[in-house]
This record gives structure tokens, sequence and C-alpha cells, in this order.
């Protein structure tokens, strides 16, 4: 485990954080003024188990119910798997999120992955209000959408060309029609447990949302819809092969997380990337890597440089946007060049590259290009301290507890083996983590609310932090 002492000597040395400095704000939507107010809470420090207020949360959700299915415009955001009140955030600065009741929390799950630089990060709030000042939408080209897809190129050279799109889902969506118009076959593999995005065809045997709430696909999802899906187990390169060899010539492209982030972080196997690489180039099939969650995080190149791979296509996510709705796809230009208004596949967004995602874009990857030398060890530091501090301090309480990290994103699996597919993922001890969350949730301390969702650690977390994190472990621990 790494010491408190060297993360220490690591911050002091690190000046990547002296751009990170972080304010805060104060104002809060004009609803909440009118609501009842909580004693004012004891920030900074960690509040004790009984002081969490959550009156205003629970007006909020009531509130919300009115209008929206379960509350919420995502499902996991409604806490089912974990049990309790989900709190209604306010505001978030540096590693921390701040709710309706003036809770003080400590993130760990960084609006799904995207803030690697930390809440509020100030280069990037002064470059979406610089682009807000000019107009937030054009629906008309713009300087700023070739700026970024340059800062993109240098990270990831395997895509010669890109489209800006608004989220994930449009991504892997449109890069599999791509895919489809490039080969002239039907079929798609995905693997079990890998999520990406809501698209009719891609929800068999997904991760995520799906995973959390136990469900084999999606109700409203034609069965003619997925017959040209082929869902295979992860990590399972004979699968693979006996797929292939049974639909020789008819697959169009495999897409895989190569890190699974969705079911929990499941690395992949020794030479797992390698031979999907090797079957595809064989088979004259497409390889799409789905980085939405993974590109700009395990590497300032994701995946494919951490793992000195070659996909074909590439979606990216999250990271890419600095926190607003954006995304890519892109690879080889002879598939690209299929897409209108060159060529005959079809795909269009009213809000693709607008202005102001791409001045977070920019802004964030800017500041990751700039310094990544520092950025990914740091980040390498600070995820491993916390990671295996937790993992000790389970190992001392008697509790099975198996870490699986990959730079700065992990899981714990309350199991005690190796994970390696989604499977393995599911014979967690689902209660186990709920007790966990719901504990360690009082602390002060928000974790992703799902045992199938991969934690993140952003340059705003400190060495004090990871020391705050161990020491609640603990006592979720000593409550389990």
């Amino acid at each position: 485990m790494v010491t408190s002492k060297a993360l220490q000597t690591s911050q002091q040395d690190n000046s990547c954080r002296e751009d990170l400095v972080y304010h805060r704000r104060r104002s809060l939507p004009l609803y909440l003024h009118s609501m009842p107010k909580p004693s004012a809470p004891s920030r900074p420090e960690t509040k004790p188990l009984e002081a969490r207020q959550q009156d205003r949360s629970r007006l909020l959700q009531h509130r919300a119910e009115r209008f929206f299915p379960g509350g919420v415009n995502s499902p996991v955001r409604a806490f089912r798997a974990v049990g309790g009140d989900p709190p209604f955030l306010t505001r978030a600065e540096g590693a921390y999120l701040w709710d309706a009741d003036g809770n003080r929390y400590l993130d760990y799950f960084g609006s799904w992955g995207p803030m690697i630089l930390g809440h509020a990060a100030p280069s990037v709030v002064r470059a979406v209000q610089e682009a807000a000042s000019r107009g937030t939408s054009f629906g008309a080209s713009t300087p700023s959408e070739a700026d970024l897809a340059e800062l993109v190129q240098q990270a990831f050279p395997s895509m010669e060309r890109m489209r800006f799109v608004s989220s994930g889902t449009e991504a892997t969506m449109s890069a599999i029609r791509v895919a489809r118009a490039f080969t002239g076959r039907k079929l798609v593999v995905k693997f079990e447990g890998c999520y990406h995005g809501h698209a009719d065809a891609l929800l068999v045997k997904a991760g995520s949302g799906v995973a959390t709430f136990g469900i084999p696909g999606s109700a409203g999802v034609p069965e003619e819809t997925v017959q040209h899906t082929l869902a295979l187990p992860f990590n399972d390169i004979a699968a693979v092969e006996a797929a292939f060899a049974h639909h020789k010539d008819q697959i169009a492209c495999v897409i895989v997380e190569p890190v699974v982030g969705n079911a929990g972080c499941i690395p992949p196997a020794a030479g797992y990337l390698a031979a999907l690489r090797e079957i595809t180039q064989r088979a004259g099939v497409v390889l799409i890597l789905d980085e939405v969650m993974t590109g700009f995080r395990l590497a300032l190149g994701g995946a494919q440089e951490r793992y000195n791979l070659q996909p074909d296509m590439t979606c990216l996510g999250k990271i890419l946007g600095g926190g607003l709705p954006c995304a890519a796809f892109g690879g080889r230009v002879e598939i690209m060049q299929l897409l209108a208004p060159l060529g005959p596949v079809y795909q269009a967004g009213t809000l693709s590259g607008n202005p102001l995602a791409m001045a977070a874009g920019i802004a964030t990857v800017g500041y990751l290009i700039e310094h990544r030398e520092r950025v990914y060890p740091q980040l390498e530091m600070i995820s491993a301290a916390v990671a295996d501090g937790v993992a000790q301090a389970a190992r001392q309480a008697g509790i099975a507890l198996g870490t699986q990290r990959v730079g700065s994103m992990f899981t714990w699996f309350f199991q005690a083996g190796p994970v390696t597919d989604y499977a393995g993922a599911a014979r967690s001890d689902l209660a186990a983590f709920a007790t966990f969350h719901r504990v360690m949730l009082d602390q002060g301390l928000w974790l992703p609310p799902s045992q199938f969702e991969a934690a993140f650690v952003s340059l705003a977390h400190t060495p004090q932090d990871v020391a705050d994190t161990i020491a609640a472990a603990r006592h979720a621990f000593a409550a389990m």
C-alpha cells in the first residue's frame, strides 16, 4: 500500500494541482429557500452518523415524483439497489458534493466518470462562461469543433476522422451503423455486462442500470431487433472463436468496453484484447472500443494506449465533454467517409458539437495533454492508496472483499475471489454492498449506488481524503 507520507511528498512536488484551486458557490434554487431550514452543518468535519439531515432531499424527491417516473431522469439515481433516500445535490467543488440539506460528501463517482479534474475546475468554468457569453448554440459549424478534434486526435491517433454527438448512446449506436454499412453484414458481437447505452439492440445482457435492477434486457425491445446481437461472456476468447466459426462472414463488428466499468471494474485478461484484435482483423470485422468510460482516464489515450491496441473505431464520452453532454465516435478514414454528407450512412444531431460542450472539452482535454506527465502518476497513486487501503481494512475486519482497479477506476466487490466477467460480478453479496454504501454515505462518503458501477478518483482527491475514506470504511465494516 502507498504510505500517507509518500502521498504527501508526491502532492508537494506535484505542481499540476496549482491550476486546480476551487471556489465556493453560494446560490441555491429558489424553491429551496421556501423549505424548512435544518440546523447548520458542521462543515468541513465529517458528520457523525446521526447528524445527516435528509428532510429537504425527501421533500424534493416527493416533488420530483410528480413529474418523473420514480422521481429521476436516470434509473440508478433512485438508490433502489442500496436503499434509503437519494440525496438531492445542489453544488460541487473539487472532490466534494453538497446536498439540499447542507450535507457534504467526498465524491467517488465523479458524475459517473467525467470529473477527472474535480468539480467546478476553474479553467473549465471560465471556458464555459466565456463560450456562453457568445451564444449557447448555433446549429452551424464553429472553429471550436476542430479545436477539440485536434486535441482528441493527439490522444487517440486511431481516430483519423471523427464526429461529435451528445451522448455515449449516440456514439455507440452510430458507430455500429457505420460498421454495418462498411462490412455489409448484420451481426453485432457484444459482451455480457458491458453497457453501450440504451439503444435497443445493445440492451441484451447489458451492465449499468440493467444489471443493477436485474433486468435481462428491456421491455419494449422487439425480438426482431435483438436477433442480430450476439452477447458473449467477457474474457472468454474461446467463445469468440466459436461465434466467429458459427457465423462465418456474418459479423459486422465487435464492440467492447476494454475495461468493463458497467458491471463493476473488470480488467481484460492478459492477451484478451490482442486476441480480439487478431480475430477481427482476420475476419474483416470492425473492432469498436467503447472508451466512453476509459477514454482519457486509464491513460491520456485511454485503454488503447494502456494496452497498445489499434481499434478500427473508438467511442468517447464523459471526460471528453468536461462534464457537459458530449461524446464522439471515429476511426479509420475509409470507414468514417461513409457518413453523410460524403456517404450513404445518415447521422445527425441538432446540438452535436455545441459551443459550450466544445469549450468544456477543450479546457479539460487540453489540461490533461499539457500535464499528462504529472496527472496520470498522481491519479495512479491516490487511486491505489484508497482502493488498497479499504481492502486492507476489510481484511482486518474479516470482510470478504475483492478489490479490482485499473488506473483511477476501481470496484470493491463484496466477495472473495477475482471477478473476470459479469457472471462473477453477479455473485457479489449485494446486501452487504448496500449496507456498506449506506454507512459510508452517512459518514459523508459518496460511492456509486450500485455494486455494478465503477468508482472514480479525480485530481482533487488528497491524502487526507484517502485517510478519511479508510477510517470511514473501518467504521462501516465494524457495523456489518
